[in-house]
């Protein structure tokens, strides 16, 4: 035997360079159980005590200490037996295992009698997760499915130190996002391109504080979507609900004062189980979602397109309305989503065995525009399509070492347009905008540029996992991620050169811009985390490489001196992009204090490349002189060149047990911010001025988080969570120097540290749950914050510091109810969900010069009259400065 376990451990080693110099990464995805086989009179260990996961192949012997460990096991409940000859076996059950993490489970067996051959318990979650050496949230699926959350970012917001989607400060597209281990951010946005739907969840990993080595490529958190798996039987379930806005805000809010419950509708369902005819060889999971909200915000078909009118008289009484609208009311901030998601799981090589997987999203929306509210069919709609492919294998190499294989492909499109075909004839001049002036809606016209962007991100990775010993996990491996990004943007031209008909320039024409380009990024790192009983250390460092496959303008300077540029350019005013290499140390340690307490402290490096959409963005480097660009057209020049953000991250904090259900933790975190994305001022004919986006903004950010949670015993549980953060920059946004120079008067650009859009001081956050599951289930979730801040402003000229006066608070209460019941043999449940209870009118964005959402001074002031057809006071009431009303649904659910 002591032969057989040195070539084992000569082999472990060998297998462990191979991997080092030949392997893949890949985010984790399991967790772990450890513990110790005992004796129950003596307290001695027990060695080759057999501990089994029950319903699966896993499972371990205890060693001459006692020790055991079981790797490689998808975060779920389990129940885990133990078993000797001579003793009663002993079984936990309702055992949560969560991805990273080390579930403890210590056996005390006692001799086998004639009256007692097994022992069962039920397992608590430990309040304290004494291996968590930074901030991080699990949340289970069963946990969200007692809450009135229905989506992912819902999820996300609801945890400390998140503000909508910033984590600790951050910019929105600083977070990465992976389903199953796998990143599902669109490259080009660095937002999320599709996530995973609650109702498939079986965990959702959130970590805002400084994250393992294996993470790369953010600066301010990980949100890590791990999904169901197919159980050993055929089950399912379906779910229904529609609703409507229920509001008593009619003078903001038009048209939602009759309820019709076609306005929301939700449809999904579950099935999942094994393959018939294949026994336990194959099992799949489907999961389906089709929602649509129909939005709280609504414009009149006063006006269609098409339609001219003339104010140009100083007499209201010679003006020309040329109206010819149906005066129907229509959604101006819809939101309709397809998602679709498959798994099959193959039952060979032992481990996880082969699954394939996929998820295909398909979202149409609309964003407000406030000048379209009588014109609505005239504004731009959006739509966009996400399909993730997944193939991943588990080759088990013992007990202690496994490998995890993945290959993966994402293509991402997105589409902005008022009409697909772009050659429509209900595509109409542009000049019909300018038929009214002042404070007016538009009375006719289009918006006329389409926006394609597609990108496709394969990439193959593996993650090995090897359990050294009792004490050390090491996980090691390499990424490679090949992207292929296409985009494209065009104005259509109604002009007397197309004969007043929709037609198209030329591509590569000022107006046509299209680009291609074929970055890749390589990644490798290397982590051991070390458990003893009295210290738990995660130590890592992480390499990463980006070729950008781009050129960049060398000197800015050089074209501000030309008249006009048109691509080809010469190579002279032309560099290739160098490649850009860091490396990121971590370290995070937990020191636990008593049985009931841990310390832990982190430190660590992170970096992320800039969105794609600002490495590429107008290559032509069009510059306009005259005429109405959108903003992402001209007058800034993207830079393929530009360096990773940086991010430095500190922590410490606290988790200490008050009873036996309750438990308080308290963290305090630092972040130094480098290398944001901003922009350089540049000067073309002496007047016009255009900008470079440039690694040149910085920000810091500090805060203090304070959380208790009650578990969820005695038919109740609580969380509540309060922070305090200040975030300060340069710049909230990497246009901010650019778009300071182009006001009128050109405003100072910020030589000291300002509060960012997003720095909310003050945040509260509860949850409550009451019930008895199988029986029925209430809760709360509650969101209690000090305003963001806002820039004082009067006429549009500032009359303060930048974000230095805050908005109103903001207080949102979301309730759902459910009750169950059991009608021959199956489960139904009808539910309630209420989004925001009280029909709160929090006030998200505000004017100026009052620093209220439903007040300003321009309806005081002495001003014509606009030279439209709404007066002064329609114009001024903004329904998308506050958030939705209360929403009401009703549903059922059942489940076989």
């Amino acid at each position: 035997m002591f032969t057989f376990r040195i070539m084992n451990t000569v082999s472990s080693y060998i297998t462990l360079l191979i991997f080092v110099i030949n392997g893949f990464v890949f985010a984790g995805t399991t967790g772990k159980i450890a513990g110790k086989a005992a004796d129950k009179i003596t307290g001695e260990p027990l060695i080759g005590a057999n501990i089994l996961i029950v319903g699966t192949n896993l499972g371990a012997a205890s060693d001459i200490n006692g020790n055991y460990f079981i790797i490689n096991i998808p975060p779920g409940q389990y129940e885990i037996k133990a078993s000797m000859i001579g003793y009663s076996s002993y079984t936990f059950q309702n055992v949560r295992v969560s991805v990273d993490q080390t579930t403890k489970i210590d056996f005390k067996l006692g001799e086998e009698s004639v009256e007692l051959t097994e022992v069962i318990v039920t397992a608590q979650k430990p309040l304290i997760q004494k291996d968590l050496t930074s901030t991080e949230a699990t949340i289970s699926g069963d946990h969200i499915s007692m809450l009135p959350l229905e989506d992912v970012s819902a999820v996300v917001n609801l945890q400390a130190g998140v503000v909508d989607g910033h984590f600790r400060g951050g910019r929105s597209n600083e977070v990465k996002y992976l389903i199953d281990g796998v990143t599902v951010n669109d490259v080009y946005s660095g937002q999320s391109s599709l996530s995973a739907e609650v109702n498939s969840i079986e965990e959702i990993q959130v970590l805002t504080g400084t994250f393992n080595a294996e993470y790369g490529e953010a600066l301010s958190g990980v949100v890590n979507q791990v999904t169901k798996i197919a159980g050993v039987k055929l089950d399912g379930y379906i779910s229904f609900y529609s609703g409507d806005y229920v509001s008593s805000n009619n003078n903001i809010f038009t048209n939602i004062g009759d309820i019709n419950p076609a306005n929301v509708y939700n449809v999904q369902g579950n099935l999942s189980g094994p393959v018939p005819g294949f026994g336990n060889l194959l099992k799949f999971f489907l999961s389906g979602r089709y929602n649509y909200d129909e939005g709280s915000i609504y414009g009149q078909r006063i006006f269609n397109p098409s339609d001219s009118s003339n104010f140009s008289t100083n007499d209201p009484k010679d003006w020309y309305i040329g109206a010819t609208g149906d005066k129907e009311y229509v959604s101006m901030n819809f939101n309709r989503k397809l998602s679709l998601q498959g798994k099959l799981a193959i039952n060979v090589g032992g481990g996880k065995g082969i699954v394939l997987s996929g998820l295909y999203q398909d979202s149409k929306y609309r964003d407000y525009d406030h000048l379209y509210k009588l014109n609505p069919d005239g504004d731009y709609k959006k739509f966009q399509k996400s399909l993730l492919g997944i193939a991943s294998y588990t080759l088990l190499l013992s007990n202690s070492a496994f490998i995890d294989f993945a290959a993966s492909g994402l293509k991402s499109e997105f589409k902005q347009y008022v009409y697909e075909n772009p050659l429509d004839p209900r595509y109409v001049n542009p000049d019909r905008k300018k038929n009214v002036s002042g404070n007016a809606f538009l009375t006719g016209g289009t918006e006329n540029w389409h926006f394609n962007h597609t990108t496709t991100s394969l990439t193959g990775k593996a993650d090995f996992i090897w359990q050294f010993d009792n004490i050390n996990q090491i996980k090691s491996g390499l990424e490679f991620t090949y992207h292929d990004l296409k985009y494209e943007d065009f104005q259509i031209v109604i002009d007397a050169t197309s004969d007043f008909k929709p037609s198209l320039p030329t591509p590569g024409a000022f107006n046509f811009n299209t680009y291609q380009s074929y970055p890749y990024q390589f990644a490798y790192y290397i982590q051991d985390k070390i458990e003893l009983d009295y210290l738990i250390v995660n130590a890592g460092v992480r390499f990463d490489y980006f070729e950008p496959d781009g050129k960049f303008l060398r000197d800015a300077n050089e074209i501000s001196l030309l008249d006009e540029l048109q691509p080809p350019f010469p190579d002279s005013l032309l560099l290739k992009a160098s490649p850009k290499k860091q490396i990121s140390p971590r370290v995070g340690i937990s020191y636990p204090i008593t049985d009931q307490g841990a310390i832990h402290i982190s430190y660590g490096h992170f970096f992320q490349i800039p969105p794609f959409a600002n490495l590429y963005r107008n290559p032509n480097f069009r510059i306009p002189l005259t005429g109405n660009f959108p903003e992402n057209i001209g007058n800034t020049i993207g830079n393929a060149d530009l360096k990773p953000q940086q991010t430095i991250m500190y922590e410490i904090g606290i988790q200490q047990a008050l009873t036996d259900e309750l438990r308080i933790t308290v963290t305090a975190y630092y972040k130094d911010i480098r290398n944001l994305l901003g922009t350089e001022i540049f000067i073309k004919n002496e007047f016009r001025k255009f900008s470079k986006l440039v690694n040149r903004d910085y920000g810091s950010v500090k805060g203090v988080t304070l959380s208790f949670e009650k578990k969820f015993v005695g038919e109740l549980g609580a969380t509540v969570d309060y922070t305090f953060q200040v975030a300060k920059g340069n710049a909230s946004d990497p246009n901010d120097a650019f778009n300071k120079v182009q006001a009128n008067p050109p405003i100072e650009l910020n030589k000291q540290l300002v509060s960012l859009d997003w720095d909310r001081r003050h945040s509260l956050n509860f949850t409550v749950t009451a019930g008895v599951p199988g029986n029925y289930i209430a809760s709360f979730i509650g969101r209690l914050g000090s305003g963001l801040p806002y820039t004082p402003s009067l006429q549009n000229q500032r009359t303060g510091l930048e974000n230095s006066d805050n908005r109103p608070t903001f207080f949102n209460v979301d309730f759902y109810i459910t009750k169950y019941l059991k009608i021959y043999g199956v489960q139904f449940s009808l539910f309630a969900k209420i989004f925001n209870l009280f029909d709160r009118k929090n006030e998200l964005n505000v004017f100026g010069d009052t620093g209220r959402a439903g007040e300003t001074l321009e309806l005081t002031r002495n001003q014509q009259p606009p030279r439209g057809v709404n007066t002064i006071q329609e114009y001024f009431t903004r329904p998308d400065f506050y958030s939705s009303p209360r929403q009401i649904v009703l549903g059922a659910n059942v489940a076989f």
